[in-house]
């Protein structure tokens, strides 16, 4: 359902969205709204202690969990949460991103053929650069 409100700030310019989770009136539903009539019951249903850890904020958190760790940037992530300040989102979320190690190793684990699971210490029988695999053969034959 489409509908219109101020953009960014509370007198920010309008503009038109779709609305896709509605109440049974056709209603845009709202955080508060979903958090008290949906959220909490269900929690409370399933035996889950009502506290902040386990609050409806926690799926924004595990979004953007899943999304950094999935190889999402912080400035679209930032949009996604709707943050004014990428910086922000990078102060929030900075424990989450992969060191700079990991993000090195895993291209290059890839393009001998290692998976993220693939044994590559001394005692492996395919060291990590020793064997490369079919994947790497068929970039270097282009050059």
């Amino acid at each position: 359902m489409p509908v219109t409100l101020p953009w960014g700030t509370p007198g920010g310019e309008p503009r038109t969205v779709t609305v896709y989770l509605s109440t049974a009136n056709g209603d845009p539903l709202s955080r508060p709204s979903f958090n008290a009539n949906v959220w909490k019951p269900t929690i409370r249903a399933a035996g889950v202690e009502n506290t902040r850890q386990n609050g409806m904020h926690v799926l924004r958190h595990t979004c953007a969990s899943v999304l950094l760790d999935a190889g999402e940037n912080i400035k679209a992530l930032s949009l996604y949460l709707g943050h004014a300040d990428p910086g922000f989102t990078l102060r929030v979320y900075t424990h989450l991103l992969p060191t700079s190690e990991d993000r090195t190793r895993r291209p290059i684990d890839a393009a001998f053929g290692h998976g993220p699971t693939d044994p590559d210490g001394p005692d492996s029988r395919r060291g990590s650069v020793c064997a490369p695999q079919a994947g790497l053969r068929r970039h270097l034959a282009l050059y």
